[in-house]
């Protein structure tokens, strides 16, 4: 798709559901008691293979094509059966790391794979806590990556010191930890996305939260929960950036999740001065959501370090696209699990930027950026990265001359992407 600069911005977009949420939806009621109806439920390729591995498990799941609104008919904490086929995950990581928690505790054997983007993505980090649980589990690699192959069954609990601060992994561990025979404890080194947590709090699991410790505890049932999906940040994060770099611009994006596990780029802009508005904030589901209005702004340097970084992983390659139009260096460290992505974001970010005309150098973990208010466009190729595929568009509507970009896969969290970009920008050619 090849972009260019518009002139002005006026824009309101509605985007796409959560997309951690609507996994997390399809996989709990999975194992819960009850009918549940998940509306406005994201329909993107990776949430697709959710729901298809939840059918091979013998899971009713009615989801025609084209709908936002899925039935999920619960089969209880033990009501999975063994596939007959390969449970293909696709591109998705989270479906992946957390079937295989929900599978740790099924004496089922199960083989998943995915694409050869997830197959080369690090699995150790799941496996290894499963394994001290009790589940038998081999991978390729040395049991690194995938495909996976697992038989669950008699769980104990464990107290896990995760080494990164990872919502799927942590996800994975509770997930086993309902099957269990005792708590279950997972400390982070700084506190991930909570969504699930609040959904098995909302499904009646008996959990606790302590800081950056959740403990969960061996579960008799949950209840089905149904729910609407409040729109996802890291879809409204390349329009936030948009508008606050762009020098003529205001953009108001409707119905969208701020949970405070996940505002991390809300709060990277405002420290670097973006002029950013909250409007009508409520509570949809048990999240925190609001309207959200962003308008161009005069932009300085920041760092990004700690734990703000896991409250805003996805979004830090749009950190370094603002570092660009801000007054000074934009530092972003702390960041190392940017490497182990759909691509090495942290690779890709500064190829990407760098041949735009940026001046940024890359980090072991993270990068450095120091702005110059201009890029110019190019031929950028995003490796099949939907993340990566955001950046390049978003850049080339802020660049001079026109950007060509190649393999942006942005269907796997956003299909509506370039429409949406096409009516925002207006510069939009295939």
């Amino acid at each position: 798709m090849k972009i260019a600069r518009p002139a002005r911005i006026r824009a309101e977009v509605e985007v796409p559901p959560d997309k951690s949420i609507s996994h997390r939806a399809l996989l709990f009621n999975a194992i819960a008691d009850g009918m549940a109806t998940i509306e406005q439920i994201l329909d993107s390729e990776d949430v697709r293979s959710t729901a298809r591995c939840l059918r091979a498990l013998g899971v009713p799941v009615d989801w025609p094509e084209g709908s936002s609104v899925a039935r999920v008919t619960g089969q209880g904490l033990h009501g999975l059966f063994e596939s007959e086929e390969v449970l293909d995950c696709g591109n998705s990581g989270t479906t992946m790391r957390l079937l295989l928690g929900l599978l740790a505790g099924h004496p089922l054997l199960s083989v998943l794979t995915g694409d050869s983007s997830l197959r080369s993505r690090p699995m150790a980090r799941v496996i290894a806590p499963l394994r001290e649980m009790g589940a038998t589990i081999l991978a390729r690699r040395g049991d690194t990556v995938a495909p996976v192959v697992i038989k669950g069954g008699d769980l104990r609990g464990i107290r896990y010191e995760s080494p990164v601060a990872s919502a799927q992994v942590k996800s994975a561990i509770l997930l086993a930890g309902l099957y269990a025979d005792g708590a279950t404890t997972v400390r982070e080194p700084s506190r991930s996305r909570d969504h699930t947590e609040r959904l098995l709090a909302a499904m009646g699991a008996s959990i606790s939260v302590d800081g950056p410790s959740v403990t969960v505890w061996p579960a008799d049932r949950l209840a089905a929960q149904s729910m609407r999906v409040p729109g996802d940040i890291s879809s409204a994060a390349p329009w936030m950036v948009l508008a606050a770099c762009h020098p003529d611009a205001e953009v108001s994006l409707r119905g969208v999740n701020v949970n405070p596990t996940r505002t991390g780029l809300l709060d990277i802009l405002q420290a670097m001065g973006a002029d950013i508005e909250m409007l009508e904030q409520r509570e949809v589901g048990g999240e925190p959501v609001a309207d959200i209005v962003v308008r161009s702004s005069r932009l300085r340097g920041t760092t990004v370090s700690g734990s703000l970084v896991p409250r805003a992983i996805d979004e830090l390659p749009l950190v370094a696209l603002a570092g660009c139009f801000a007054d000074g260096v934009t530092v972003v460290r702390d960041a190392s699990e940017l490497r182990v992505k759909e691509s090495d974001r942290i690779r890709a970010v500064v190829e990407i930027l760098g041949r735009m005309g940026a001046e940024i150098e890359e980090r072991d973990d993270g990068f450095e950026v120091r702005g110059t208010g201009a890029l110019r466009g190019t031929r950028v190729h995003a490796r099949g990265d939907h993340r990566i595929g955001m950046l390049g568009a978003i850049a080339g509507s802020l660049a001079d001359e026109e950007t060509d970009v190649l393999d942006d896969a942005v269907a796997v969290s956003y299909r509506q992407f370039w429409e949406h970009l096409g009516s925002v920008v207006n510069t939009v050619t295939a």
